[in-house]
């Protein structure tokens, strides 16, 4: 029985049982279709629930600012229940319309009677909902053809489904790499997935309730800077960009998790992060073009937290360096 025991703890510390290759195989094999049948599950989840999906991908864009010149006033202008739409006036015209001095007013159509003839007069009406409106961006998303709508439902299904398997996936995988690890990796690794999940969702948050109203509202900005309307996008480019955007961020928090563990495991020291330093900023730039709006802006925006990200863990790998080499002259 101790003869078991020292085995055991033998195989724990340095790594667990050996296995031939075609056992590590079928391993593999079986995490493929764990995986597999996760996010063909979860998809379907997301499927049934796409317009669930979609109304809180379209929360970014309600919501993003719209900037309108200074100097021009804007009228929300309504018919009832039916909004006509706003209309940017100049200082000329304000004088002639006389609508007031606020920047934005909110003017109701309404009919008339003149003797016997109908005409349509105006009044400033107050209706804070309505000029609130004005001040976000008026967008339709719109499917040109007939397969369109089965895109869309596709992709959101895809995204969705891989967001909500993920965790299973990593799990399944876990299961895979763990029994290879020894003991005091695994113990490293397993606070690495803890602090990865939290950063995710970190990333994320940060990207649909800030950086996503701002690179839609730069990117409406600059279409109309270049004499373009931008009224309608296409549906299925509009999640597309959301979904990999908010990915792309959430994983771009994940980076320190990922390199601090290596650190920690003895496979990249502070001095190799050190001198990687300015290819991570050239590589942080390439994902801010890559994964945002294409203008400087929002590229900007999302490389700042990335490249800051990199060098708090920079910072964090040379205390730990600093107090191994104290721990190792002490001794």
């Amino acid at each position: 029985m101790a003869g078991d025991h020292d085995t055991e703890s033998s195989d724990e510390a340095d790594g667990g049982p050996v296995k031939s290759f075609l056992e590590h195989l079928e391993d593999f094999r079986w995490v493929l279709i764990k995986s597999i049948v996760a996010l063909g599950l979860a998809m379907l989840l997301c499927l049934f629930g796409a317009n669930y999906v979609i109304a809180i991908l379209k929360w970014p864009l309600q919501h993003a600012p719209l900037r309108h010149v200074e100097t021009n006033q804007v009228a929300v202008v309504s018919f009832g229940t039916n909004h006509l739409g706003n209309f940017e006036f100049s200082p000329d015209q304000q004088k002639i319309l006389n609508l007031g001095t606020n920047h934005y007013v909110a003017v109701e159509i309404e009919p008339l009677t003149v003797g016997t003839n109908q005409v349509l007069g105006w009044h400033v009406a107050s209706d804070p909902e309505a000029i609130a409106n004005a001040q976000r961006l008026n967008i339709d998303l719109i499917n040109l053809s007939p397969a369109g709508a089965f895109f869309v439902a596709f992709q959101v299904a895809l995204y969705g489904g891989a967001v909500l398997a993920s965790p299973f996936i990593l799990y399944f995988i876990a299961s895979f790499v763990f029994p290879a690890l020894r003991f005091h990796e695994r113990k490293h690794v397993y606070r690495a997935l803890f602090f990865a999940g939290g950063l995710f969702l970190a990333g994320i948050s940060f990207c649909y309730f800030i950086l996503m109203p701002l690179a839609l509202a730069a990117s409406q900005m600059y279409s109309n800077w270049l004499g373009f309307g931008a009224f309608q996008w296409r549906a299925e480019d509009y999640i597309s960009f959301v979904c990999r955007f908010m990915l792309g961020m959430g994983i771009g928090f994940e980076l320190p998790v990922v390199i601090l563990t290596l650190v920690k495991i003895g496979v990249v020291s502070y001095s190799t992060l050190a001198k990687a330093r300015r290819y991570m900023v050239v590589i942080n730039l390439v994902l801010g073009a890559v994964l945002t709006t294409p203008e400087v802006f929002t590229q900007i925006v999302m490389f700042v937290p990335l490249q800051l990200l990199y060098e708090i863990t920079v910072w964090i790998a040379w205390y730990w360096d600093r107090r191994d080499r104290k721990k190792a002259t002490a001794s």
